[in-house]
């Protein structure tokens, strides 16, 4: 297993600063021994870097900043330029433009998976503090337009406090156009028959953040196949995920839980596969080789390694 030489790091930026994605990217490139890493970021309106990003990027080793987002700058680091160096791979999440761009340019360099928009989806039972359960949909909400904030609850009682809670504390955010906006386009408050039937459905969906607000969360833990990210009770909060928690918050969205991991250092490292046999392994396993190359219509396959057979 050798780490990657050169990585591109994308950190969203533009309307917001996020030293958090930055970190969770960065670390474990680091952890894993990676040689260079590249960060792509868009400033701000006034053409400058957030300094809480530059500082993040200082605490985290990284070699090289490019001002760029977007589609714009995924081509970059998978082509380069003048000014910005070609990566093996590029990883990071953005929005669904960034999504997209690094869909194209798969096979010129590694991707990690698609990440973003952001998905919450939040399991609640009638034990679940509507206020915590509303804190949490808006939380991921004010991400961006195309968030989508889901609540899965097999209260009646409860979905109708969280829907009163959403609209009592949106007014007190600074982005409540943008989590309104989640909410109408891709949220949604959803009334199940059972804690196994919201995790059926969970599964099916795949979401990238998965919360279980309820009595016994551990419970229902081996029946959650399909999720970027698990987060058990009240107290595990998916803000303390964006945050705090690692390895990182990066994770698979789309649907891409299903075969997709979230950003750990093993996206950094690469295997390469060694081949030492000794005389007795290829007196044991030539004739299986010569047999499977004379099926495939390869003589010389099949001859190269006879020849080796008759001089043992």
């Amino acid at each position: 297993m050798r780490p990657l030489a050169r990585v591109g790091l994308y950190v969203p930026g533009g309307t917001a600063a996020y030293p958090s994605s930055l970190l969770m990217s960065a670390i474990p490139a680091r952890v894993a021994g990676v040689k260079e890493i590249v960060v792509a970021t868009p400033p701000g309106r006034d053409g400058k870097l957030p300094p809480v990003t530059l500082a993040a990027a200082h605490v985290a080793g990284v070699d090289r900043i490019v001002k760029a987002g977007g589609a714009q700058a995924i081509g970059a680091l998978a082509f380069g330029t003048a000014s910005v160096p070609r990566v093996d791979k590029i990883l990071g999440p953005g929005n669904i433009f960034v999504t997209l761009a690094k869909s194209r340019v798969f096979g010129q360099v590694a991707i990690d998976a698609p990440l973003g928009p952001t998905e919450t989806m939040l399991i609640a039972d009638d034990s679940a503090n509507a206020k915590l359960v509303a804190a949490d949909l808006l939380a991921q909400a004010e991400h961006d337009p195309l968030a989508s904030p889901i609540l899965l609850t097999t209260s009646p009682e409860l979905a109708e406090r969280v829907a009163d809670e959403i609209m009592e504390q949106l007014p007190q955010l600074s982005r409540q156009a943008i989590a309104l906006a989640a909410f109408e386009n891709n949220g949604g408050i959803v009334v199940v028959p059972d804690l196994y039937a919201a995790v059926d459905l969970a599964n099916d969906y795949a979401p990238e953040h998965l919360c279980l607000l309820v009595r016994d969360p551990w419970a229902l833990i081996e029946r959650v196949r399909n999720a970027g990210g698990v987060f058990l009770g009240e107290a595990s909060a998916e803000v303390m995920g964006d945050y705090v928690a690692g390895p990182s918050h990066s994770m698979p969205t789309g649907g891409a839980a299903r075969f997709f991991s979230p950003i750990n250092v093993e996206e950094f490292l690469k295997v390469t596969s060694l081949f030492a046999l000794n005389d007795r392994a290829l007196r044991e396993l030539g004739p299986a080789a010569i047999t499977l190359a004379e099926a495939e219509g390869f003589t010389a396959h099949a001859a190269a390694v006879r020849r080796r057979l008759e001089n043992h």
